[in-house]
Formats: C-alpha cells, sequence, structure tokens
C-alpha cells in the first residue's frame, strides 16, 4: 500500500508514502554515473546517468523503491498485488528486465518521460527474482508492482498485467494501488461535487440552511486507507493544493499531502496480523536534485543532495536513515 503524487510547480516535486508493516533495510542511496550497473538479459551500463532514492542495498545492487536521475527523472514502484504479471520467457526483439531493474535501467538511460516511454514500448518484464551471490545465497520474491514517473512535463502509469503492457498518460499526478490504473480514474469521476470552498445550498436554494462548519464541500471524501480511497483524498488535496513560493514552503506543502494520505499504526491490521504504516515519506526536488525524507518514528524532514557527491564516482554512496524521534527542547 503506497500513495505517489506528482506537483509540477518550480521544476516538478515528486515523492510518495511507503506503506509497509516492515522494514525492507531501506536507507538513501546515490547511484553515481559510472556505478556498473548489470542486468540479466541487457548488456551492463557502465556510464549511465546518476540517480539518488530509497533503496535496499543486496550484494551492491541498488534495489530502488522509488529514485530520480540528474535530469530530473522520477519513477516509484508501487505495490501491484493480483494484477501484476511479468513474463518467463521473453522474445529477444524486446527488452526484457526484471521488475528490480527497471528503475535503475529507466532512469539510467532516459532523460525524460518521451525517451522512457519510447523504451517502455518494446520492454517486457522477465520474471526472474533478485538472487545475491553470497557464499549461502538469498533469493527475493519478486514483488508485484506498477511503476508512476514523472518529470517537468507530465507524468506516467506503466502496468504490467495479463493483458499485456500498458502506459497510460497521469494527469490527476497521484497513484496508488489496486485496482489498475483506469478504475482510479473513472471512479474519481463520482466525486466532481466535492470542493475546497464553501458549501452552496443546492438542495433547496429558497430554504434558509445555516452552515455548521467550514469544509462542507468536501463532505463525501474518503476518509479509509483503501488504495481506492486514498486515491480519491490524494487526489482532492492535491488538485487543491494552494500553490507556494520558495523551495522549502513548497517541500512542506508536499509533506502535507502525504501526511493526509498516510497510515497510522493500529489503524490497518494486515491478514497476518501486522500493523501497516507509513514507515516514510519522500519528496524530491527535480530542479535541484534534494531527496526530502521523514520516517514514521522520526517526523523531522531530513536531506541528501545528489550534486555534493562526486557524480562520476564507481561506488555507491548510501546515507543511513535516523530512525529515532529528534525533539528539539526549547528549554
Amino acid at each position: 500500500m503506497c500513495t505517489s503524487i506528482i506537483l509540477h510547480q518550480r521544476g516538478g516535486y515528486f515523492g510518495r508514502n511507503l506503506d509497509l508493516e516492515y522494514s525492507f533495510g531501506e536507507q538513501i542511496v546515490i547511484t553515481p554515473r559510472r556505478f556498473p550497473l548489470n542486468f540479466h538479459r541487457l548488456s551492463p551500463l557502465e556510464n549511465h546517468f546518476a540517480m539518488i532514492g530509497m533503496a535496499n542495498v543486496t550484494d551492491h545492487y541498488p534495489l530502488y523503491a522509488e529514485a530520480i536521475n540528474e535530469k530530473g527523472l522520477y519513477m516509484a514502484g508501487l505495490n501491484f498485488p493480483g494484477n501484476a504479471h511479468y513474463e518467463t520467457d521473453v522474445p529477444d526483439n524486446f527488452y526484457a528486465v526484471t521488475p528490480w531493474e527497471l528503475i535503475p535501467w529507466i532512469l539510467g538511460t532516459c532523460e525524460n518521460l518521451v525517451q522512457a516511454r519510447e523504451k517502455l514500448f518494446r520492454f517486457r518484464p522477465l520474471a526472474i527474482p533478485f538472487s545475491s551471490f553470497r557464499p549461502e545465497p538469498v533469493t527475493l520474491p519478486l514483488a508485484p508492482l506498477h511503476w508512476h514517473l514523472a518529470d517537468r512535463t507530465g507524468a506516467l502509469v506503466l502496468e504490467t498485467t495479463q493483458n499485456g503492457i500498458s502506459i497510460y498518460d497521469d494527469p490527476v499526478g497521484v497513484l496508488t494501488n489496486n485496482p489498475p490504473f483506469p478504475f482510479h480514474q473513472l471512479n474519481l469521476c463520482h466525486y466532481q461535487g466535492l470542493s475546497s470552498q464553501t458549501v452552496q445550498n443546492r438542495l433547496a436554494p429558497g430554504l434558509l440552511l445555516k452552515k455548521s462548519s467550514q469544509g462542507m464541500g468536501a463532505i463525501g471524501l474518503p476518509g479509509d486507507s483503501s488504495s481506492v480511497s486514498r486515491y480519491v483524498k490524494a487526489a482532492f488535496h492535491k488538485l487543491n493544493s494552494a500553490v507556494c513560493g520558495d523551495e522549502i514552503s513548497q517541500v512542506t506543502q508536499f509533506f502535507h499531502l502525504l501526511d493526509a494520505v498516510s497510515m497510522i499504526r493500529g489503524s490497518v491490521i494486515t491478514e497476518e496480523g501486522r500493523s501497516g504504516i507509513t514507515t516514510y515519506s519522500c519528496c524530491i526536488s527535480a530542479e535541484k536534485g534534494i531527496y526530502y525524507y521523514k520516517t514514521y518514528e522520526n517526523s523531522r524532514i531530513r536531506a541528501a543532495r545528489m550534486d555534493t557527491e562526486n557524480p562520476d564516482a564507481k561506488e555507491l554512496i548510501y546515507f543511513p536513515l535516523h530512525p529515532d524521534q529528534d525533539i528539539r527542547f526549547l528549554n
């Protein structure tokens, strides 16, 4: 369960909530231009665009949940169980890429959405899980995903199902989880009556009906944590978000948007009896190449810059998360 949001002010602010009931060993990871990226069926990338994002690193390979490259192209993988479909046999005339290779491949080779769309038309998802090369190999199960992509010009959604590869334009700039993306856009039509403005008496204009509260224009806005409801709620807040001024104001507003659809411990219990939470939230400034984040346990916003490190280095650069709450006392 996750929510990804796209804002296009000032070059673009892209980010997401990652909702999960456990940690996956995540940390901020910069992949510099000359770090070798290897693939099962494609030629290695010895030189590529640099990228920064949240990843698990296993056997020195960055398994990104989301990232942005130095050109301002963003890509995030979101949970898509029951619908995601990967292929065991991909014809030679297609790019055969595993789900965990997809983000490094696209961000490493594409400058923008136009280039990404062209590559994805010839892409097929290869059903090979990640396997480590340790003396005692560890195989990570394939995560069922669909993907959100964006640059300063727009956004796309990529889904790989039994019906094939689908690439959708995303005019709303929001993605959650199931059902498939066309449902969410159709479902949004049912909420055209919502408004951030003061409620108007359309029931009986001749009847004096007092307004008992501010915010009544959005009565009917879903409040639960299901993916369908989160999509509608995120879309409402994003599309009615007031445009802010400087970088810090934009980032602050972005995190408020993510907070509106975050998961609180105890509010969602999985079938295994675990409590789902928003393990982290992130906002990426495409113009400045800065990755901002906060975690469930530590609400202080921290940031890492891509351009302060050597972009031509050959080794991954790591920034561990700060898990403990950081409270500043005033006396």
